[in-house]
Formats: structure tokens, C-alpha cells, sequence
């Protein structure tokens, strides 16, 4: 017996692996009051990861769905939205029926991902109203930073689907001088407004990252994207 489309997705979505969830934050969503769902798991293991608690995959969960879902109705009204972050929430196959029960929610819903489905991340993205995408690194420093061959360009093919889909968003990136240099930096910024990447954010790993530009590589940064921010850890 074939379930109704939403019966469908409720179903997939109750096996979705909840790690967490910040009850309300107002910088993960720009614009929008929102709840955080953080996705249990992820494949990939870079050195300055700050969810390290959710690299595990097979780690219990910390709530199931059913909490969030009921949380989310006592809130309507109250959220604009709910971002879903990890770990990666394109790991679990549950994610799309997630993303469909919030929305028959009343609420927007947003995606923080390092894509490394583009395939996943490309068949959730109608259904999204915002996207937080990591691009780590040129693409052949990615393998070193994620300790995952091939990881670079499975990265960069989900920044090429995103920008095509016209999801609104930002592409981020955490950086320290020990991972690429300066030069690299500049070289990555160009690629990525070459491409099409209007909002950029440059985060500085801990441990300084921010003390390592001068002010004149600031201001070259900056000049090359519609929207730049540079985020002190």
C-alpha cells in the first residue's frame, strides 16, 4: 500500500537523527527568528571542527523528532523559521521529509551544509529559503583538511548547483594561515566571485586566524562580493 505524499514524508521524517537543537537564535537565519535542528553525523573530520560532539553518526541522538515537531507547534507564530545544521543534515536520508514538515508548518527553512552531496543538497534546495554553504578551501587543499580523498570536488559542485538555483544564501569560509596562505586566500575569493558568489564570509579559525590579514587584505577581500563579513572567533 502505497502512503499519501505527506503521510510519506512525516514517516521518513520521524527517522531523522536530532543531536540537539538551540531554541532560538537570530544569527543562523539572517532575518529570521529561528530554532537550530543539529543533524547527528558527519563523514568528514577537519582538524577546527567546533560540533565535534556530532561527528558520529551511530552516537544516540540527544532528542527525537517528535520533541522537535512539538516544540516547533508550540512556537508557531513565535519562529520565523528553522535552520537545519550538524554535523551535515544532507548525510540522512530523512532530511527532505524534515525540511517538508516544518513547512506544512508555517515556517521557512534553511540549510547549513558543507556539500558534499551535491546530488542530496541539489534535491532539497527547492524547498529551501536559505543556505549557509562551507567552501573549506581551494580545491586541492580540501583532502588535507577533511582527511577525505575527492572531498574538494564534490564541495565545489554543490557551491556550482546552489549558485544556479537562486536559493538565496551565503558561502563561508573558516580559515588559518597553517591550512593555505595568504595568496591562496586571495586566489579562492576570486574563484569564488568569478562564479557568482555575492555574500561571503570569512571566518577565522581559533587561534587568530584574523591577525594573520592586514587591513589592505580586508578591504581586496571585501571589494570583490556585494556583501563580505569578517567573523572573529
Amino acid at each position: 500500500m502505497r502512503l499519501p505524499p505527506d503521510t510519506a514524508a512525516a514517516t521518513a521524517a520521524a527517522a531523522l537523527r536530532v543531536g540537539g537543537m538551540t531554541a532560538l537564535t537570530t544569527i543562523d537565519f539572517p532575518g529570521r527568528l529561528s530554532a537550530v535542528v543539529f543533524c547527528q553525523g558527519c563523514p568528514w573530520r577537519c582538524g577546527y571542527c567546533h560540533n565535534p560532539a556530532l561527528l558520529d553518526a551511530g552516537a544516540p541522538a540527544g532528542m527525537a523528532w517528535a520533541q522537535v515537531l512539538g516544540f516547533l507547534e508550540a512556537r508557531r507564530g513565535l519562529l520565523d523559521g528553522v535552520v537545519f545544521s550538524g554535523g551535515e543534515p544532507t548525510l540522512q536520508a530523512a532530511l527532505p521529509g524534515a525540511i517538508a514538515a516544518v513547512r506544512a508548518r508555517g515556517f521557512e527553512a534553511a540549510l547549513h551544509t558543507a556539500g558534499m552531496y551535491p546530488g542530496r543538497l541539489a534535491a532539497v534546495l527547492p524547498a529551501l529559503d536559505w543556505v549557509g554553504l562551507d567552501i573549506k578551501a581551494p580545491e586541492h587543499r580540501y583532502d588535507a583538511i577533511t582527511r577525505v580523498p575527492g572531498s574538494g570536488g564534490r564541495a565545489w559542485e554543490s557551491l556550482r548547483r546552489w549558485l544556479a538555483s537562486g536559493v538565496a544564501g551565503e558561502c563561508r569560509t573558516t580559515w588559518h594561515h597553517g591550512l593555505f596562505d595568504v595568496a591562496e586566500l586571495h586566489a579562492l575569493a576570486a574563484r569564488l566571485a568569478a562564479l557568482g558568489v555575492t555574500h561571503w564570509a570569512l571566518q577565522a579559525c581559533r587561534g587568530g586566524a584574523g591577525a594573520a590579514l592586514g587591513r589592505g587584505d580586508v578591504d581586496r577581500l571585501a571589494a570583490r562580493f556585494s556583501h563580505f563579513t569578517l567573523r572573529e572567533a
